[in-house]
């Protein structure tokens, strides 16, 4: 039998949604922008991806002008 898979939170939070309304930007002209749809960046915004590509994370930082940093930190509970 295959081992469950780990449905526990991953101690990472992602800041989507901030950075998103801080650049006046939505959900869907991002995707756009870094050619990633809807639905997985949503899964990301909501804190339920799993992992990331690099070059998704470097896309969606450079369409946002941020720092990795400012995207995804770790919560406080981890």
């Amino acid at each position: 039998m295959a081992p469950a898979e780990d449905d526990s939170p991953s101690g990472v939070h992602c800041n989507l949604d901030r950075l998103l309304a801080d650049r006046g930007l939505t959900l869907a002209r991002l995707s756009e922008l870094v050619g990633v749809s809807v639905v997985n960046l949503s899964v990301l915004k909501n804190d339920r991806a799993k992992a990331i590509r690099f070059s998704t994370l470097t896309a969606i930082c450079t369409a946002l002008e941020c720092e990795v940093g400012e995207l995804l930190e770790l919560d406080d509970a981890h």
